[in-house]
């Protein structure tokens, strides 16, 4: 198993193959205390025929779709990272995968307050830990635009580096959609979510 932690040879190797469109990222958060869905769709180009991987710190991987074939989970996804075979010059990967909340400061950090009972989250992606929540090509230099998507309690505000798109209630759930963003690196997009 590779290391968690990308290398600056990995780094220099995979931007020789990919650049980055974008990321389209559906976050749900009312499955439970411990992790959330995460379905990240990834566009990207890349040097036909090549091999690489996308960054992926996950509990379950239950989906990898590259290119409309769907590829064998438990066999490209190791916790860390997902492998990438065969890739075209236009891709689009789609990752459906459970994360878990920290209590760290580092991912998606969930915390419970005291005095209120009620739960707070906030993202904490600086440098390397939005694949603790999306599947991504995650080093700086591979920038894209990133539009999320966030089911919550309809009690809760949401909050992300755009402005909202559109919010529907569906029973106790309200789901969020945010603009897509300008072309940025990963570890500065952000999600709020709380009362």
């Amino acid at each position: 198993m590779p290391a968690e932690n990308l290398t600056r040879v990995e780094a220099h190797e995979r931007k020789a193959i990919v650049e980055t469109e974008g990321y389209d990222v559906s976050l749900d958060l009312t499955t439970g205390d411990e992790v959330f869905r995460s379905t990240s769709t990834v566009t990207f180009s890349a040097t036909a025929g090549a091999s690489t991987f996308i960054d992926a710190i996950t509990r379950t991987v239950h989906s990898v779709t590259l290119n409309g074939l769907e590829l064998d989970a438990a066999a490209v996804a190791d916790g860390t990272r997902i492998q990438l075979d065969g890739l075209a010059e236009q891709n689009v990967l789609t990752v459906v995968a459970d994360h878990e909340y920290t209590n760290s400061g580092e991912g998606l950090h969930r915390f419970v307050d005291p005095v209120d009972g009620e739960v707070y989250l906030y993202s904490q992606f600086e440098v390397p830990d939005s694949r603790r929540v999306f599947a991504v090509f995650e080093q700086p230099d591979l920038k894209a635009t990133f539009r999320f998507t966030v089911t919550a309690p309809a009690s809760w505000v949401v909050v992300s580096n755009s402005p909202v798109e559109s919010r529907t209630e569906n029973g106790d759930a309200a789901t969020t959609v945010f603009a897509p963003t300008k072309r940025i690196s990963s570890y500065i997009t952000a999600i709020i979510a709380g009362p």
